[in-house]
């Protein structure tokens, strides 16, 4: 890329945890909760980090702000994770960034190390690459590094669409970063895989 990319961290962190029974963001986790660490993980590898809240808005503003990171919030959570999704990339292009580091609340955030892994892959990759996007044992995980051109394709999708479709009709442009840490690959849905996750 001729110019280095200015990134923003986004948390997607609009979900209502129907099959945890609680807000996955507030899950206790290495000392903070899935939240507040997944926004000390992406602070140090972006200018700012910003969260997308739905209806739980009033319980994670506290920890957002405490943080040092912004609230974004979904006017229409019920529509699913693609229209949270979008809401943050608008607002990343909004605060004049043009590139984002991007994960989900419902996994505990990577090591330091591995988030950078993601970030200098991206940057070092050529023009043509327009995401990186770790993998763990197979499996496709989070954060992932998009730049400009991958956060017009996710904008641009129908409403309908999915991450997961975007991705796919965008295939030659994404690079696979196989990585060392299961984290990146690991959701927490239910209250089993949490308790699985501490043993």
């Amino acid at each position: 890329m001729a110019l280095a990319p200015s990134f923003a961290g986004v948390i997607l962190a609009a979900g209502a945890s129907s099959r945890m029974g609680s807000d996955k963001a507030l899950l206790p986790w290495q000392g903070g909760t899935f939240l507040s660490t997944a926004i000390r993980a992406l602070q140090p590898f972006t200018d700012l980090v910003l969260v997308v809240v739905g209806a739980n808005e009033e319980r994670l503003v506290p920890v957002i702000d405490a943080e040092g990171a912004f609230t974004v919030r979904n006017p229409s959570p019920e529509q699913g994770q693609f229209s949270s999704l979008r809401v943050g990339l608008e607002n990343v292009l909004n605060r004049g960034r043009d590139a984002a580091l991007l994960t989900l609340v419902d996994r505990p955030a990577p090591s330091l190390p591995i988030i950078d892994q993601i970030k200098q892959e991206f940057l070092q990759a050529d023009g043509a690459t327009w995401a990186v996007v770790p993998e763990y044992a197979g499996k496709h995980g989070h954060p992932i590094a998009i730049g400009r051109e991958m956060i017009a394709a996710f904008l641009n999708a129908p409403a309908s669409s999915n991450a997961r479709d975007v991705e796919h009709a965008n295939q030659q442009h994404i690079r696979y970063l196989p990585v060392s840490d299961p984290l990146v690959a690991l959701n927490i849905n239910t209250p089993e895989d949490f308790e699985n996750l501490q043993l």
